[in-house]
């Protein structure tokens, strides 16, 4: 002779809803602790990328600092040779035959003096980026560090949520997988398809102020009277959900 299980016991149409509205309500916790997950992992992630993004943009400001300055230096040595050759023609100046040299090495050494006022002019241009860039860099550490101290503080809060509510989604998930094996198949093929297609999960909802407690929408008198029977499972006509009364769902 075979011994008899849960799923071959039969249930009342009331006892089958109660087991639902109880599954449904494990399975909304499940779906809370999942949430409560799935916000933090992403506020973490979107801070690692903004870290990074301000990383790059201070090896970018560093990056351009060295060239300001490799470009000072480079303007300097244009200073120093244009003085050098000034010097020169300075003293060719004494040894020139006619007016056409005395010419030429006037317009050359004021060539060169135009040459080391421009190098100047640029030497301060460069120098007022670099200080400007500074600047953005101090600004942009104290950014960095205070957005690295917020990363460390959200890993720390995601590591501990994930660690106390780890052991309680295991204990709902087995909860439901029992409570699972009580419903009929049928039943509760349907109820997965119903709480699949819902945008809040839920499959099972109770009548809340003469109407559905999913969608919202008016229950007529007569249904009402025939969900509080509990002979038959009733499911809203506007959005499929099944319905019970509120009493059985505990709220009376």
């Amino acid at each position: 002779m075979t011994k008899n299980t849960s799923s071959d016991k039969d249930f009342t149409v009331e006892e089958k809803l109660a087991a639902l509205y109880q599954l449904q309500s494990m399975l909304t916790e499940i779906d809370k602790i999942k949430t409560l997950r799935g916000e933090l992992p992403l506020e973490v992630q979107d801070l690692a990328d903004e870290i990074a993004g301000l990383e790059t943009r201070l090896q970018n400001y560093q990056s351009e600092i060295k060239e300001y300055e490799g470009s000072v230096v480079a303007q300097k040595a244009r200073i120093t040779e244009s003085k050098s050759l000034i010097e020169r023609y300075k003293g060719q100046l004494d040894n020139v035959r006619n007016n056409r040299e005395y010419d030429n090495l006037s317009k050359e050494i004021e060539y060169q003096g135009l040459e080391i006022e421009f190098s100047e002019k640029k030497i301060r241009e460069y120098n007022e980026h670099i200080a400007y860039k500074r600047i953005e860099i101090s600004h942009l550490a104290e950014t960095l560090s205070g957005r690295k101290n917020d990363l460390v503080q959200k890993r720390n809060e995601l590591d501990e949520i994930i660690s106390e509510t780890k052991q309680e989604e295991e204990r709902l998930r087995e909860r439901a997988k029992n409570l699972e094996a009580t419903i009929e198949p049928r039943l509760l093929a349907a109820f997965k398809r119903i709480r699949k297609g819902a945008r809040n999960g839920l499959a099972i909802v109770d009548i809340q102020r003469d109407a559905c407690g999913g969608c919202f929408n008016k229950i007529p008198p007569q249904k009402q009277m025939d969900i509080k029977l509990r002979k038959k499972v009733i499911v809203c006509e506007y959005c499929g959900r099944i319905l019970i009364d509120p009493e059985l769902a505990g709220k009376e």
